[in-house]
């Protein structure tokens, strides 16, 4: 039967005992590890946030008080009162095996069923099986520490922005649904039967609003919410550290951003970052990596062999050339033994997979010279190929060809990346960098429209303002991303503050004056009461958390997070809901056929 712990009072956590505390009466609360009855002699191994001491009861021990530590079992909840003592049996496995208990006093406050797995580290059971009993996977000490990581992650961010002038402000989570590159989380109203909320992609409008409003310095540690699909580093509620700042052109928000980093990895790691980061433009790091997130821990960069095949007879090569596309590739420096013919097959359907017609390659092995393509090419031509390759004997060249040039740099960019995974060439390291001067728009092939890379509200650069009404492919936006390691993190822009501008930008997206007012007309109308020039950026915390503790997904830094198929295991959520509480807001659903 349960106890209670009338009388007792916590005195110290299990882990934080030392040597220096021997003689010391304490006070411990904790879950049972592990029993160990070895007759005359018990140890209970007990378990809380900050590590496990160990009990001890022998012949000296109160006989009632032996009985009980009979009874106890894995993750029973005890509260035990003793004195601290030397180990005789010393542990260097935990930083309290120097000592453990000589129990005076212990009391079992809960009982526990057998759990369906064991709360320890590695744990070898089911991640699914984990997620449903979620409350006991967090028992485990790797979790709880990436946790405790996170708390002093958000500590040190709200000490930063605090130092550096930032307000903490709060904006609201029931919010007007606006376009914002992914689908909202509606929320149906009660009130205002047919009419929806949205949760908040980011406080984008908000924010800026905060500017108008005069509090120049906003910061928020915000929740937002994007209905789209799950991957490693992705999950439909997370995490973003936001922040926007008047009287500021982009040189300020950059420092701020990077001071923050450096002050974060110094305070919770002990990590120098050098700073200032360094800076790519979007065009660059497209042509170089292949992505606009391009991880810089390894070399492996792209290459153009248009010039140098533009004659060949090769079709592949010789159609995309003629359609006004290009021809590029990769080395991977000492890769023919890891790269054999049939790993080159597997790669040739991994490009495939992800929307490329193929993969041409070279391989330079001890003995020859080997090639998807060799008998179509001169030995000039395949010669000229090698050395703007950079290739030498040990090497493999991956080559790309296609009429669209986004093709041919995104398909490489995925190949650079899962040839360094395959190659274990990875250096170990915190890269940081921004990517600078995004494209402003982006033509989409499905809908053959012109939409905003980042959002309507960024401010095209100052060059190109005499470009507005020409090609929208050359307008390029005051848009920066903070990137680590080949992950996102922060993305953010100055915006526009002036309303013909702004309407301008609207016009260019294909927004009518009326569209434009019927999603954006509170923030237009604030604009012509002196909005001040502002820029920002929302820095995504959970990803942050995950690439500083090297976690493999963003499960490992969130206390009750998604899977998949965005279906969360321990509750069921998301679930059907009684027909009076559809009645009340009005909504019929439609059960799929």
């Amino acid at each position: 039967m349960a106890e209670f712990m009338t009388g007792l009072k916590r005195t110290n956590y299990c882990g934080e005992l030392r040597s220096s505390d021997i003689g010391k009466e304490v006070v411990l609360c904790g879950w049972v590890q592990r029993q160990r009855d070895l007759g005359q002699l018990i140890f209970v191994d007990l378990r809380d946030r900050t590590g496990i001491i160990q009990l001890a009861f022998d012949d000296t021990t109160d006989r009632t008080v032996f009985d009980k530590a009979f009874t106890v079992r894995s993750e029973y909840v005890l509260c035990a009162r003793g004195i601290v003592r030397e180990r005789s049996a010393k542990s260097n496995k935990i930083p309290t095996g120097d000592i453990e208990i000589e129990v005076k006093e212990l009391r079992i406050l809960s009982e526990s069923e057998t759990t369906p797995f064991e709360i320890i580290d590695n744990c070898p059971t089911a991640e699914l099986t984990r997620l449903k009993y979620r409350y006991l996977d967090l028992r485990r000490p790797e979790l709880q520490k990436n946790i405790i990581f996170r708390h002093k992650v958000a500590k040190v961010t709200r000490d930063y922005f605090d130092e550096n002038g930032f307000i903490e402000l709060e904006t609201p989570m029931l919010i007007k649904s606006t376009p914002e590159g992914a689908r909202d989380f509606l929320v149906p109203s009660r009130i205002h039967k047919g009419s929806f909320y949205a949760l908040p992609q980011s406080p984008q409008m908000y924010k800026q609003l905060c500017m108008v409003a005069g509090f120049d310095r906003y910061m928020q540690i915000a929740r937002c919410f994007r209905d789209e699909d799950l991957r490693a580093d992705r999950q439909p509620e997370f995490t973003q550290i936001d922040l926007e700042m008047s009287f500021v052109d982009m040189e300020d928000v950059l420092q701020i951003g990077e001071g923050y980093i450096k002050r974060l990895f110094k305070d919770v790691m002990d990590i120098d970052i050098p700073t200032p980061f360094p800076r790519y433009t979007y065009n660059e790091v497209m042509e170089r990596f292949g992505s606009d997130k391009p991880d810089t821990r390894f070399g492996m960069e792209i290459f153009n062999i248009s010039e140098e095949v533009k004659d060949t007879e090769f079709v592949v090569f010789k159609n995309a050339l003629a359609n006004g596309g290009s021809v590029r590739g990769i080395t991977a420096k000492n890769a023919v033994k890891t790269y054999t013919r049939k790993e080159i097959d597997k790669l040739v359907e991994f490009v495939k997979g992800i929307g490329a017609k193929g993969l041409a390659w070279i391989r330079w092995t001890d003995d020859s010279i080997s090639s998807s393509f060799a008998k179509f090419m001169s030995e000039d031509e395949m010669q000229a190929i090698l050395a703007k390759a950079g290739a030498e004997k040990g090497d493999v060249v991956l080559i790309v060809a296609d009429a669209d040039d986004n093709t041919v740099l995104s398909t490489l960019g995925a190949v650079r990346t899962e040839c360094a995974k395959k190659l274990n060439i990875i250096k170990d390291g915190y890269n940081f960098l921004w990517v600078v001067k995004f494209p402003f728009f982006e033509y989409d092939k499905e809908s053959g429209e012109w939409l905003a890379m980042h959002h309507p509200f960024t401010s095209p650069t100052d060059d190109c303002m005499d470009k507005l009404d020409g090609n929208k492919g050359e307008v390029y936006a005051k848009a920066y991303d903070m990137v680590l390691n080949g992950i996102e993190l922060s993305s953010g822009s100055i915006r526009i503050t002036n309303p013909d501008l702004q309407k301008k930008m609207f016009e260019m997206l294909g927004l009518s004056d009326e569209e434009a007012y019927e999603k954006f007309g509170f923030l237009m109308d604030a604009f012509k009461f002196g909005a001040p020039p502002h820029g920002g950026m929302g820095i995504g915390l959970d990803r942050l958390v995950m690439q500083m503790l090297k976690a493999p997904t963003l499960r490992d830094v969130v206390l009750f997070p998604k899977v998949q198929n965005a279906s969360e295991p321990m509750t069921n959520a998301p679930g059907s809901v009684d027909k009076q509480q559809l009645i009340d807001l009005g909504i019929e659903v439609i059960s799929e056929e």
